[in-house]
């Protein structure tokens, strides 16, 4: 008996050795932070008032439920921050993804439809102001040889004219020789030879007024049937020489007709190109217009992808921030948390009189 009582007591001092030991620790634990120091001062004041120790306890208590709440609040708070923040995430990274679309599509089409649509009616346009300046060129060409021919055809009808006056000189020369002197004869050759030079150019008209010079240089103009034959062969050159003139006088209206008719339909091909042009000209604006459009399109969705991205960039980083501000709140409290219970332990202990801060 007595040594069960013995062992009993052992084991009672033994308890409160380890116990003392315990509280010793903890409240040097407590002492290595500011926090844990003000609550241990807080018991050994209210232990030197001598106020009731459940009072004290149910402070602390308090005190550790108010910072579960906090520590509670600022975890919800955190989460609904999170759920936030990957909203806004997704959504920032479905801006950029359909600016990025946007931008990539626009340049496709720019790239592969209207650039080269541009090209193309910029091609055919120059193609057909190539062709209007090619018909200008031939209606410059025409107009040019029309006047040459015209020129020409009035020095030939001029030479002919002088040549139907020259005939009627010596017809009217050749009328007067009835017992001519060889003055006159001579005076009615040179004026066959006169005529001879009006028309050396007409060669089927040259042979016959050969013949007549030839005829007339042998002739003393004695025989009246030797000259009216000389005032017939005369008489048919004349005619000759005017159905020369009124058949070229006719060729000629026929040429000015056809050449006018020819300028006309190059002025008509002119105006359809230039009708083509216009035609071509409102199809090339458009297409610029629509150029432009886009152009304004892919710039402002370019704009927006950087808008995006820097918004996503700085939401990134805020939110870091204050996911840095919440692990420190939060392993803030978790320490005072430990510390106050660390305390609450220290004030339920059986004697914490001898505490000093």
């Amino acid at each position: 008996m007595k040594s069960l009582f013995l062992i009993a007591l052992i084991a009672i001092a033994f308890t409160a050795r380890v116990q003392e030991r315990s509280l010793s620790k903890i409240t040097t634990d407590l002492k290595k932070s500011t926090y844990g120091s003000a609550l241990l001062h807080l018991v050994e004041l209210h232990s030197m008032a001598g106020g009731p120790v459940q009072e004290l306890i149910d402070a602390i208590e308090e005190l550790i439920n108010d910072l579960e709440e906090e520590l509670e609040e600022l975890e919800f708070n955190f989460q609904q921050r999170t759920n936030q923040h990957n909203s806004l995430v997704i959504g920032y990274e479905q801006d950029i993804q359909d600016a990025v679309i946007d931008v990539n599509n626009t340049q496709d089409t720019l790239d592969n439809l209207l650039f080269p649509r541009r090209e193309q009616l910029q091609v055919r346009i120059e193609q057909i102001q190539e062709n209007q300046e090619a018909n200008r060129k031939n209606y410059d060409e025409a107009v040019l040889t029309r006047e040459q021919e015209h020129e020409d055809f009035e020095f030939q009808i001029a030479e002919l004219n002088d040549a139907t006056a020259a005939v009627d000189d010596a017809l009217a020369l050749l009328s007067s020789l009835t017992n001519p002197s060889l003055l006159q004869i001579k005076r009615f050759q040179n004026s066959l030879k006169n005529i001879e030079q009006k028309i050396k150019s007409r060669s089927r008209m040259a042979p016959m007024i050969k013949a007549l010079i030839t005829l007339a240089s042998n002739q003393n103009f004695s025989d009246q049937g030797i000259i009216g034959q000389i005032v017939g062969a005369l008489n048919e050159f004349r005619n000759a020489i005017v159905d020369s003139i009124n058949a070229q006088t006719a060729a000629e209206a026929d040429a000015q007709a056809e050449h006018e008719e020819y300028l006309e339909q190059l002025d008509a091909e002119y105006a359809e190109f230039q009708r083509q042009i216009n035609r071509v000209n409102v199809d090339l604006t458009a297409t610029n217009e629509k150029i432009d459009q886009l152009s304004d399109f892919r710039d402002q969705r370019e704009a927006d992808r950087k808008q995006y991205t820097a918004e996503l960039e700085l939401e990134n980083n805020t939110y870091a921030e204050e996911t840095d501000t919440y692990t420190n709140l939060k392993n803030e409290f978790t320490r005072e948390l430990g510390i106050s219970e660390q305390a609450l332990s220290v004030v339920e202990s059986a004697d914490f009189s001898n505490i000093q801060v």
